[in-house]
This record gives structure tokens, sequence and C-alpha cells, in this order.
């Protein structure tokens, strides 16, 4: 299963935005996302890639969702593909800052 984990925008530079996550900052492509980003908006990331902008008016309900996943019982698949997201970013964003002197930006 696939799903898209919700951020909120830090900083956009052209085509890439830095976006957080929980705590997570990571690079999320912007090249496909349905309409002009700017920080302080969230957006849907896919596979590093944004590919929706969430509306202010569904920001709370959209993040109140997925905090509902993350507190469920951990043989829920949905709640398993969210925080292996989550984690997955978190690994990658370390690897980088490992490979790199500890810079991510």
């Amino acid at each position: 299963m696939c799903l898209g984990v919700p951020g909120r925008v830090i900083d956009v530079d052209g085509w890439t935005a830095t976006v957080d996550f929980w705590g997570v900052r990571k690079q999320v492509l912007l090249n496909i996302v349905d309409e002009p980003v700017a920080p302080g908006d969230y957006i849907l990331n896919h596979v590093g890639f944004a590919i929706r902008r969430i509306p202010p008016e569904a920001v709370a309900e959209t993040l109140a969702l997925y905090e509902t996943l993350l507190g469920e019982d951990a043989d829920d698949l949905m709640t398993n593909d969210v925080r292996g997201e989550i984690a997955g970013m978190s690994s990658r964003a370390s690897a980088r800052e490992l490979g790199d002197g500890g810079s991510d930006e």
C-alpha cells in the first residue's frame, strides 16, 4: 500500500521545498503538485514528490487523521505504512547528514 504523508512547507527554492514531517525535515520536489505552495502551506508527500497542496481549511482535519493513525495498534497496515514512511524519512535524513558532514540543506 502507498500512502502520502502530510507535511508543513518550511522553505521553497525553485522546484524544491524543505518540508517538516513530525520533526523530520526532508527535501520534496514540487514539479507535479496541483498548485503553487509557499512556506507555511501543507502538502501531501508521496515518494519525495508533493502531489497535492492541502487546503488550509482541511489541514487540522488531515493532521488529526494522521495523528490517530500513528496512535493505532502496530498490527494495523495503514498505521505501519505511515510509521514506515516517517521512519524512512528520518533514516534517509540521518544518512545524508553522515555523508555530508551534517548539513541537510
